[in-house]
Parts: C-alpha cells; sequence; structure tokens
C-alpha cells in the first residue's frame, strides 16, 4: 500500500511544479506567479518566478485578518534573565511594523542590508521580520561573535543599518557586545550609516552620537509601517556560513521558495499543526534559528518559544523539561550535543521525573550526527519518538528525515531516515558514477534543489558554482560522505574530509564514532584521523565521560579498543583513544573535528570564529601530547 510519504516523494520528483505550485496555495500572493520552476538559466533555477508576496505578512498580519491576532504567537523564556513573556499574533505584527517604522526613518529601503548582532531576545525576530516586512534584505550575525569576523560579514553584506544590543548572557556570565560590534566598524572598510542599540538593564553602552540610536527612543517616535511587496525571487537574508576564511560564503534565501517549503515542512516532517506550541532550541544567529524559530512556525500559525539559556547551568540539566513542561510544547528540535550535556548531567534523567510531559509528542535532532546512544537514551526516558534528520545551513531546511506528517518509518539508528519530499538523494564515486546501495560515497542531491534552499551566494555566482555545483555537475555537492541502504534509508557518515584512508582502507570515523558512544560510561566522544608514517592515517578517539564515572580510564579506553576491534575488525587500525574534560565545539554544538586534527599533526591553525570556549584547545593540546601527538610528535 502506498502511504503519503512515497506518492509524495515521487511526485515531488516526477512534478515539481505541480507538488510546490499545490504548497504555494496555502500562502498569500499580492501577484500570482508566472512560473512555479524557472530552469532557463541553468545551473541558476528560480521558485515562483513572476510572483510578488511578503513573508512579514504571511507570518504575522495574515493570522490577525483570519480572526487568530489573540493567538499566542512567541513566548520568550529566558531562565538566565528570570523572565517568561508572551507576544500575541497581533501584538508582535505592531511591534514589527513599529519598526520597520524605525528602518524606514534611517532610510532603509526595499534591497538595503540590514546587520542583525542581537541576543536571543524577541526584539532579534522583531529586527527580522520587520526587515521582511519593508523588503530590506536581513543578515544576522551570531550575538557576541569575534570583531574581526564581523568585519568581513559588514565588509561583504554592506549594511546601512546595524541593530545590535548592549550585551548578551552566556550562563551567569555577561557579555557586552557594543565594544565588540565598534571594533568590527573600525577594522571594516564599509561602515554603516546608522546603529540601532537595544539597552539592556545588565548594562548599558555609551551610543556614539550622530551614528547609534536607542531602540526604545527610536520606536517611541515611529509610525508603524505596512508591508511592502517583494518579488518571490527577491533575497529575504544572508546567512554567512560559519568558520569562513577570507571571503565569507553569504548563502541567499529567497522571499518565495523559502515561505513555500517551511510552511509545508512544519505539517509534512514536524507534524506540527497551526495552533501547536513548538520549540526549536537554536539561536537566531544559526539557520535553523531562521528557519525554525522565526519563520517556519509563524508562516504555519503556531507559538513558537525563543530561549535565552543553555540545556544545563539555567539553572540545572532540568530546564529543557521545565520548559517543555510549562509551555505545554509538542514537540522540539535541537542539537544531539545538548541533550549529551544533559545525558552527562543527569544520566538517570532524574530532574526529567519533575515535570509533567504528557503533551509532548516528539524530539526531533539535527546539527550533527545523532549517535545511537544519545537517541536511545532520549527515547528511553521520554517515551516518545526521536527523530535525526539531515540538512545544512545551505539547504535551509531538511534533505532527509522520518517526515512524521506523512508517513513514520522504523527509526533505524545512524540514519536520519530518508530523503524528503523535493530531495532527490543520491550517492556517487569520486568519476561521479552511481555506487551501488550500501556503499559509501560522496552525498549529492540532484539538480534542481527544491525550493527554500540557497539560488546562490550573495554577489558571488562563480563561487557557487565552484563551492557546489563544480565537482559534480548537475548534482549540489553536500559535501558529506555516506550511503543509502535498500530500503532508501540515507546514512550519513561523516563530512567527505572524515573518511580516513588507513592502509587504503576508505574508512568511516562516524562509524567509530558510534561504538564509542555505545559504551555505558561515555557521554560524548569523538573520532578523527591523524597522520600515520605507516599507514597514512589512523584513526584516535576522544571521550567525555559521563558524571559520577570513578572507574579507571585506563580500562574505559581498553574497552573501547575492543569494541571498535570487535564490530568493524583490525582493519580499523583503532588502538589509540584517551579521556578529556570536553571536546571544543562551535557555538551551536558541532564538534571541531578539524581543528582538532590540525592540533594533533602538529599543524597550524586558525582560532575557528565560531567557537564556543577557546581554553577548550589548550585542553585538547595537553591531552594530545600525553599521547604522544600534537607537539610532541617528534
Amino acid at each position: 500500500m502506498t502511504n503519503l510519504y512515497d506518492a509524495a516523494h515521487r511526485q515531488s520528483l516526477s512534478d515539481p511544479e505541480r507538488f510546490w505550485g499545490a504548497a504555494a496555495e496555502e500562502l498569500s500572493w499580492t501577484k500570482r506567479w508566472s512560473k512555479v520552476l524557472d530552469d532557463s538559466r541553468q545551473p541558476f533555477y528560480r521558485w515562483f518566478v513572476g510572483g510578488e508576496t511578503n513573508t512579514c505578512y504571511n507570518a504575522l498580519d495574515l493570522h490577525v485578518e483570519r480572526g487568530k491576532g489573540e493567538r499566542v504567537a512567541l513566548i520568550y523564556d529566558s531562565p538566565v534573565t528570570n523572565t517568561v513573556k508572551s507576544f500575541t499574533y497581533r501584538e508582535l505584527r505592531d511591534e514589527t511594523a513599529l519598526f520597520a517604522g524605525v528602518l524606514s526613518n534611517l532610510g532603509v529601503v526595499k534591497g538595503d542590508r540590514v546587520l542583525v548582532y542581537m541576543p536571543m531576545v524577541p526584539e532579534a525576530a522583531v529586527a527580522m521580520l520587520a526587515c521582511a516586512r519593508i523588503g530590506a534584505v536581513h543578515s544576522v550575525v551570531f550575538g557576541g561573535f569575534a570583531a574581526n569576523e564581523l568585519a568581513t560579514r559588514i565588509n561583504d553584506a554592506k549594511p546601512k543599518v546595524i541593530v545590535s544590543a548592549s550585551c548578551g548572557i552566556e550562563v551567569k556570565k555577561v557579555i557586552p557586545y557594543k565594544p565588540l560590534l565598534d571594533s568590527a566598524i573600525e577594522l571594516a572598510s564599509f561602515k554603516p550609516e546608522k546603529c540601532v542599540i537595544l539597552q539592556r538593564p545588565m548594562t548599558a553602552s555609551p551610543l556614539i552620537p550622530g551614528r547609534d540610536l536607542d531602540w526604545k527612543a527610536e520606536t517611541a517616535k515611529a509610525t508603524p509601517k505596512a508591508c511592502v511587496p517583494v518579488a518571490a525571487t527577491d533575497p529575504l537574508y544572508i546567512l554567512y556560513t560559519s568558520g569562513t576564511t577570507g571571503q565569507p560564503k553569504g548563502v541567499v534565501r529567497d522571499n518565495g521558495g523559502h515561505m513555500v517549503a517551511l510552511k509545508w515542512s512544519m505539517k509534512a516532517i514536524y507534524d506540527i499543526d497551526e495552533g501547536d506550541v513548538w520549540w526549536a532550541a537554536s539561536d537566531v544567529g544559526w539557520v535553523v534559528g531562521h528557519s525554525y524559530i522565526v519563520y517556519a512556525p509563524l508562516l504555519k500559525g503556531c507559538t513558537t518559544i525563543l530561549f535565552e539559556g543553555k540545556p544545563v547551568g539555567t539553572p540545572d540539566a532540568g530546564v529543557f523539561w521545565r520548559v517543555i513542561s510549562q509551555h505545554k510544547v509538542k514537540a522540539m528540535f535541537t542539537a544531539p550535543t545538548a541533550y549529551r550535556a544533559i545525558k552527562r548531567e543527569d544520566p538517570d534523567a532524574k530532574l526529567m521525573k519533575q515535570y509533567d510531559l504528557s503533551a509532548f509528542k516528539t524530539l526531533f535532532l539535527a546539527g550533527e550526527r545523532s549517535d545511537p546512544d544519545t537517541i536511545q537514551w532520549s527515547e528511553r526516558n521520554l517515551r516518545v519518538p526521536v527523530i535525526d534528520h539531515w540538512w545544512q545551513t545551505e539547504t535551509g531546511w531538511a534533505i532527509a528525515a522520518n517526515c512524521m506528517g506523512l508517513h513514520h518509518f522504523p527509526v533505524k539508528y545512524g540514519s536520519p531516515t530518508k530523503a524528503v519530499p523535493g530531495w532527490d538523494v543520491q550517492v556517487l564515486d569520486s568519476a561521479s558514477e552511481p555506487v551501488k546501495a550500501g556503499q559509501i560515497g560522496a552525498l549529492v542531491v540532484k539538480l534542481p534543489l527544491p525550493p527554500g534552499t540557497l539560488p546562490t551566494l550573495w554577489n558571488n555566482d562563480q563561487g557557487y558554482i565552484n563551492a557546489y555545483l563544480s565537482e559534480f555537475p548537475g548534482y549540489y555537492k553536500t559535501a558529506d560522505a555516506g550511503f543509502i541502504d535498500e530500503e532508501g534509508y540515507v546514512y550519513v557518515m561523516s563530512r567527505t574530509d572524515d573518511i580516513i584512508n588507513v592502509a587504503g582502507h576508505r574508512l568511516s570515523t562516524g562509524a567509530m564514532e558510534e561504538i564509542l558512544a555505545d559504551h555505558p560510561d561515555v557521554a560524548e566522544c569523538a573520532v578523527l584521523g591523524v597522520e600515520d608514517q605507516l599507514k597514512g592515517q589512523v584513526p584516535i578517539g576522544f571521550m567525555v565521560l559521563k558524571a559520577g564515572v570513578t572507574r579507571p580510564q585506563e580500562e574505559i579506553v581498553k574497552e573501547v579498543v575492543q569494541m571498535v576491534r570487535d564490530r568493524i575488525g583490525p582493519v580499523a587500525a583503532f588502538k589509540t583513544a584517551t579521556v578529556v574534560k570536553r571536546l571544543p565545539k562551535t557555538r551551536s554544538g558541532k564538534i571541531l573535528r578539524g581543528t582538532i586534527q590540525k592540533i594533533a599533526d602538529n599543524k597550524e591553525y586558525k582560532l575557528p570564529a565560531t567557537i564556543d570556549d577557546p581554553a577548550t584547545l589548550g585542553e585538547m593540546e595537553e591531552a594530545l601530547n600525553k599521547i604522544g601527538l600534537a607537539k610532541s610528535r617528534k
């Protein structure tokens, strides 16, 4: 019997115009499109050509006009400031229209860029939506990002206005943003005309006369601004991919295709209906924050939660359960690293038992590979489906997932399930030839990419071709390696540069990580290949132990080495592992494998712009020296 997923996936590939045209009917257009998919200028495909719309209108005004103005649109939950505040759709529309008036007063018009450098406060979402309202292009940079990285983004996006705040809060530490912003503007060759600063009570920023303006004072004298129709193909935002060097890669998102794909995804992938409470525990500085804190849930007419806190330490490892219980969250989306942190602090999930989680139906994980141990721990304790899914900054939404609104497939640990409708995922070898089911190769997507994905890079069409389209002509290169099994389940093993070559054998570090994570004492881990004179590369394992583990570390190391030998075989040449206090990560929770590898191989490396805590690199170097790597390499 054909299920809804099979039928949708088949139609999305055989007749994408009809499939996405039907999804587009769910939204409001000031002018209907003349063509759903324009492929006249390949490889630059465009969706809903000729159509005019406004993303902010569809996210806010439309719900108010349909009599849903009193429904809660956004809940701001901030354990770091002890604040919980709700905004109805009408209130959020009014605040957004007013801030759109502020931007208009500063001369911002359709097509101008506005850079947003904000902590996780409601005003960050308001600033984004206000840009969308008047057709300006927002570029959100993660709050607290280093000045030189912020400067490269200012130079590339050339914002007329920057919107920022006096500070952000990391657990208990107040991080002043204004000195970083001032320093970035000083470093940048392009200078914004004005900066609008939200003064937070924890610390006030001195304002530079003539350039800096106070958020409250400006909104007090502004008048609300109506939505400006824009072309479906006009840019909505630019989001710079993390860790870029030199020329930053500004991923562009259009208005029409983005709106259609995201609204469709809320029900199809996440099984979320209008009026449901949804929580994406991410940050507006990342793609997850754009797609699933701000745009998708509001386009769908849901209640979205904007959370200013951490999975542990604000105040404890029970904060996620408190938020789910208090706001009756139906589904949550976060990074596996958040659950690993909770599991490490509270391995028996004792804090979970203090809360009523009866409204909670599904947990979605993405951001990096979800190890089976974390999924199983979450399943066991939450007693709901735990769904891993796979996507990227560039794609804007999921490439592969268990589409819970279409059909709930059995979970296979280590797989984000199947390609989402719209996505033609294939596995190719280095000669661009398809490989057999179950064989590892490069995971690619046959063009055209579905709506909502990047149409190009900001002012850099050639860079877009070079980075994503040239290696496998006719396909988008995900830069992930993996395989597809006989049942169509996709397995994302690792980034293509994480496939290591051990004495001529191509091995996945992701498969080894899965085995280490299976050990009962391991909270989280990373495996990467380091240079070896004899074998080319050999794998090294790093493990963070669960809280309260007192067994000798050598015993645990011995056990995981044996586990890899038993499950992959001696061919893996996995002989070395070490226990570390913590792993170096980006602020979004990705382990900085490439940087660890450079330290291990005693090569020069650049401090990644997205690193959460630079001190972790020193700790890593120390651990590597003890096992004869890094500076202790002869």
